[in-house]
């Protein structure tokens, strides 16, 4: 009895230095370790996004989420390769100094760098007003992502008939002017994530957010690193 309960206590003990050693809070882990043959593509860490820069916060392009929604993810890839696709994420764990790094862009009505691009129809003083922009998000209680879907073979995205992150009706998950390989694509991921426990958001065809999720009320602001 003494030697299987060292055991145990050993096991135990080495899980934790384990998780320690990742460098994350307890209850995160890197998704691309636990699912190898999904694609990533954090845009915040590049210079492809709104703001047109490199988002605080985004030091490495390593998608973070909780173990919770990694785990829920997991199906969700694991069935979607069968149909010959894979999941593709823009963005996940998003820290709080990230969300202030887009509050701070808003104030500066004359940094219009990517309007052409991501908000051509919207005054950018009108994004907090019509909901594109608010000073607390999902992503930074880390069971929300952002997603879309490409080929499993050649890793090109499927046309969603919006970009990611467009400011605008266009990106609304039932906008009525898309084609019927658009409309179905949409679906097609829709599907997929609420089967497996994830939420759509209605203006937004790529963001979902897991039911039950394990911090609903704390908003991290630990770096993606």
């Amino acid at each position: 009895m003494e030697i299987k309960t060292t055991v145990f206590f050993l096991v135990i003990a080495l899980f934790t230095v384990s998780q320690t050693n990742t460098g994350l809070p307890d209850g995160f882990v890197y998704v691309k370790k636990q699912i190898p043959t999904i694609h990533v593509e954090l845009r915040y860490c590049s210079i492809n996004n709104f703001l047109g820069s490199p988002v605080k916060g985004y030091h490495a392009e390593r998608c973070i989420l909780s173990k919770e929604a990694t785990l829920a993810l997991q199906q969700v890839q694991t069935a979607l390769l069968e149909l010959g696709f894979s999941l593709k994420i823009y963005d996940a764990y998003r820290p709080q100094r990230a969300v202030d790094n887009f509050v701070q862009w808003a104030s500066h009505l004359n940094d219009t760098l990517m309007k052409q691009v991501y908000y051509p129809r919207v005054d950018k003083k009108n994004l907090f007003r019509e909901g594109y922009i608010a000073s607390k998000s999902g992503h930074s209680r880390g069971s929300t992502l952002d997603v879309t879907l490409v080929d499993a073979k050649t890793g090109i995205a499927l046309d969603m008939g919006s970009p990611y992150d467009f400011f605008g009706k266009e990106s609304w998950i039932n906008y009525k002017k898309l084609t019927t390989k658009q409309r179905n694509n949409r679906l097609q991921l829709k599907t997929a994530m609420n089967r497996f426990g994830f939420r759509s958001y209605a203006k937004e065809w790529w963001h979902f957010t897991l039911v039950g999720e394990p911090f609903p009320n704390t908003y991290f602001n630990f770096p993606v690193e």
